[in-house]
């Protein structure tokens, strides 16, 4: 019997294939996509309403806020009137959908059921990422040349800052203790702010890269993630110490991070065109898992865990429409 070696390798890699499991060959797998044809310019970052089942986007550059029906995977409303909408976020307990601006540096709050504009919060200028602290009741908002501001949110008014060596990018909040981690990349450090003096606790020198902006936290392994792009690279840091102990490359112009604890993943959205997804082997050790595609300038997206969906905002280019990209989780 003559041996066809093209048949047996053919083989051998199909057998390969059913022993890989699903998950590895095809970590995020598209799941649709929702047409945004009226939407031109930079896409900034989203936030979900679960019960409602609703997804918000700052479309920066057209100065609207779109609004998803993440049930019919359709488009409800474009809100407008906004100057450069950056971050946003939904507390769900005040109905209350809550607006960065850049442009003028304003938080705009709105009713969350009829999207009218209930108040506006002057936080001098650049204002841009907002993170909610559900314990506390209170919104972070990083802006201007460098502070975090505090908003009571259950009181309605601005109630304090914490001063800071330059303009915050990206920051995450402990949740089993005070701490709020802050990337300041003009500074070259990320800060470690203890949330209940409103102090500054600690400055890590970032030496490692440069142009690092997102961040996301595994808290239970008390790992830090930082998204880089000079090079481009994710640093991984110890949260005790803020000791560096992994670096690995990953897609070019990252703006959004995100660790998925089920799965013990990285997700990581570049401008360059694609998702990097990591597999945690343990909190020092990570290994490329698939280099997705995305598009060009996608570099915002959103992982929502109780979905298991990845969700790319994609921008309008010269041959490419604008869209909300969703990725299903395998």
């Amino acid at each position: 019997m003559r041996f066809d070696s093209a048949k047996w390798l053919c083989s051998a890699g199909l057998w390969l294939a059913l022993l890989v499991p699903a998950s590895a060959q095809n970590p995020l797998q598209q799941a649709g996509a929702i047409p945004l044809p009226d939407v031109s310019g930079r896409i900034d970052h989203l936030s979900v309403d679960l019960a409602g089942k609703r997804l918000f986007m700052a479309a920066l550059g057209n100065n609207t806020v779109e609004v998803f029906d993440l049930s019919a995977n359709k488009r409800l409303t474009t809100l407008r009137g906004f100057q450069e909408p950056q971050g946003l976020v939904y507390p769900p307990e005040f109905n209350r959908l809550y607006v960065a601006n850049g442009g003028d540096g304003a938080l705009t709050i709105l009713d969350a059921k009829s999207f009218q504009v209930a108040a506006k919060v002057s936080f001098d200028d650049d204002a841009d990422n907002v993170r909610y602290d559900l314990a506390q009741k209170q919104l972070y908002v990083g802006y201007g040349k460098g502070a975090l501001g505090i908003f009571g949110v259950a009181a309605g008014k601005r109630i304090g800052d914490v001063k800071l060596d330059g303009h915050p990018e990206s920051f995450q909040l402990e949740k089993s203790g005070p701490r709020i981690w802050v990337n300041v990349p003009s500074a070259g450090h990320v800060a470690v702010i203890d949330r209940r003096k409103r102090v500054v606790e600690a400055r890590w020198p970032i030496t490692q890269a440069a142009a690092c902006y997102p961040m996301a936290l595994d808290e239970v392994n008390r790992r830090l993630f930082l998204g880089c792009r000079k090079p481009a690279k994710i640093l991984v840091l110890d949260t005790a110490s803020g000791k560096v102990v992994a670096e690995f490359a990953c897609v070019g112009d990252t703006d959004d991070l995100f660790y998925d604890a089920r799965r013990k993943r990285l997700y990581v959205s570049g401008g360059e065109g694609s998702v990097s997804v990591f597999e945690q082997r343990d909190p020092d050790h990570y290994q490329p898992l698939a280099k997705v595609p995305g598009a060009p300038g996608a570099r915002t997206s959103l992982y929502v865990p109780e979905l298991d969906r990845l969700y790319l905002a994609v921008p309008k280019r010269p041959n490419q429409s604008s869209e909300l990209r969703i990725y299903q989780a395998q």
